[in-house]
């Protein structure tokens, strides 16, 4: 791992004093510190190392270590420098006191907090999911106050230590043996106020917006489907990060077709003469037509599979078919001369009346079963009671 010099990190030369070393390191952190760089994490690394220089020049002991030996010395002798910057806060609790106004604990009031998720349905026509669609939503949410960074205070002039609670974040009263301790009412237990609240989010840190947001959903997408849309949902202050938008699409049904995954069931109807002769049919479908091919001798019920017809599925992208169920129509009442031509039909083609030829054999059966039952019951008194 490669170190840089303690002494170039802080801009100061190796005979500094303890008063330019002090100084050094209190200009960059009111630079690197983060509450000043909320979610950058190339200021909070510089923090770090800005800190664990100032730790090793401040202490004549690690000081010395570090000037005979450098890196290498300090490591032998056990200094393993910060865990995070909660070690930093700890360790210079007082020294920040003196720089920002408020010491670790105080600090630990404010913590950054994330942004609530959200959620909302978008209903669709059933026209709408045959190809992908764009939306336009319209939302009123929180977002982070981009004049403050969401600390709610003026940046440049920054915060001063609570004067109620002398930043301790909490206030104690005492009377004789009787002691209250609560969250400090001026502060609400952040143990510093601002010298100056942000003008454009009142010290919220957060401002409410109408935002509009454009997505695209997929062809094919279903009834019920969750979308999760990152960082769209309500901003976070204090540096946290921005909740997550969640929606759920919703479709209308379409009075003709119904759906199963992702093949499209319809119904077709026909006249009997197209399902004898057959036929070639034009018919709209969702703003084109749709050429088909009725084979002759149709029967009601049967059904015609239009290939690659159907919806794409949005996770894979497999079309599915359409599938029409046949029905014919009969005509309630036809003209004299429509009757003669349908029984010069019938003649011709030997089309008999309605007949019990398919029924006949299934009641001699039956009746078959009755015979042999009453005979089974006749045999079995007669073994009983003798004949």
């Amino acid at each position: 791992m490669t170190y840089r010099d303690y002494y170039e990190i802080l801009g100061v030369p190796r005979n500094a004093t303890q008063e330019e070393i002090k100084r050094a390191y209190r200009k960059l952190a009111l630079k690197y510190h983060p509450d000043r760089n909320p979610g950058n994490k190339e200021a909070e690394e510089k923090f770090k190392e800005i800190s664990e220089a100032y730790e090793v020049l401040s202490d004549p002991e690690k000081r010395a270590l570090y000037d005979r030996g450098g890196h290498t010395g300090l490591r032998n002798s056990g200094y393993r420098g910060f865990e995070d910057i909660s070690d930093i806060f700890r360790t210079f609790s007082d020294l920040f006191q003196e720089f920002f106004g408020f010491t670790f604990e105080e600090r630990a009031h404010s913590q950054k907090r994330d942004g609530a998720d959200l959620s909302t349905e978008i209903w669709l026509d059933f026209e709408d999911i045959l190809q992908d669609k764009e939306v336009t939503l319209e939302l009123e949410k929180w977002e982070t106050c981009e004049d403050c960074q969401g600390l709610g205070y003026d940046i440049q002039k920054g915060t001063k230590g609570c004067p109620q609670c002398q930043g301790r974040g909490r206030v104690t009263y005492t009377e004789g043996f009787f002691r209250v301790s609560y969250i400090c009412p001026e502060c609400n237990g952040r143990g510093f106020t601002y010298k100056e609240m942000c003008v454009v989010c009142g010290g919220a840190g957060r401002v409410k917006r109408r935002k509009k947001l454009k997505i695209t959903l997929p062809a094919g997408v279903e009834d019920g489907a969750i979308f999760r849309y990152p960082g769209e949902g309500e901003g976070g202050i204090l540096g946290g990060k921005p909740g997550d938008l969640y929606i759920r699409v919703r479709v209308k049904p379409h009075p003709l077709f119904r759906r199963e995954k992702n093949d499209l069931y319809g119904e077709l109807k026909i006249n009997f003469v197209s399902a004898i002769l057959g036929e070639e049919l034009k018919i709209p479908f969702f703003g084109k037509e749709l050429e088909i091919k009725i084979p002759p001798g149709i029967q009601p019920g049967d059904k015609i599979i239009l290939k690659g017809m159907g919806l794409r599925d949005w996770k894979t992208g497999i079309v599915g078919d359409l599938i029409l169920g046949i029905k014919v129509e009969l005509p309630k009442e036809i003209s004299p001369k429509g009757r003669e031509l349908l029984q010069a039909l019938a003649l011709t083609e030997n089309l008999s009346k309605g007949s019990l030829t398919e029924i006949n054999p299934i009641i001699e059966n039956h009746s078959k079963k009755r015979e042999n039952a009453r005979r089974k019951k006749e045999s079995l008194w007669e073994r009983i009671f003798g004949s």
